[in-house]
């Protein structure tokens, strides 16, 4: 799931990305081209649900290609991301238009 938030310039978004964790990983981590697919920079918190958490600024009027990467190796979509595109590996990236 994704939300966002717009500053009142309107030049950078917050957005919390949000896993439910259906497969019931024990850590998540955001990777995308915002963070240079850094299996590091950007961890999700794990909710009290079991879900997973974590809100990023991001520059507005761009789309950004993501994943989400469960215990270090499963890679995953957003089931409510904003669009699917193609990538190298054969499979898709979610996508997030601010």
């Amino acid at each position: 799931m994704l939300k966002k938030s717009y500053t009142k310039t309107g030049k950078s978004c917050r957005v919390t990305f949000k896993y439910p964790n259906e497969e019931a990983a024990d850590s998540a981590v955001l990777a995308g081209e915002f963070n240079q697919w850094s299996l590091e920079a950007t961890p999700m918190k794990k909710l009290k649900n079991g879900t997973f958490s974590v809100t990023v600024s991001l520059k507005a009027g761009y789309s950004y290609r993501f994943r989400y990467v469960l215990d270090g190796n499963v890679w995953v979509n957003d089931a409510d991301a904003d669009s699917y595109a193609a990538n190298e590996y054969g499979e898709e990236n979610s996508v997030v238009s601010v």
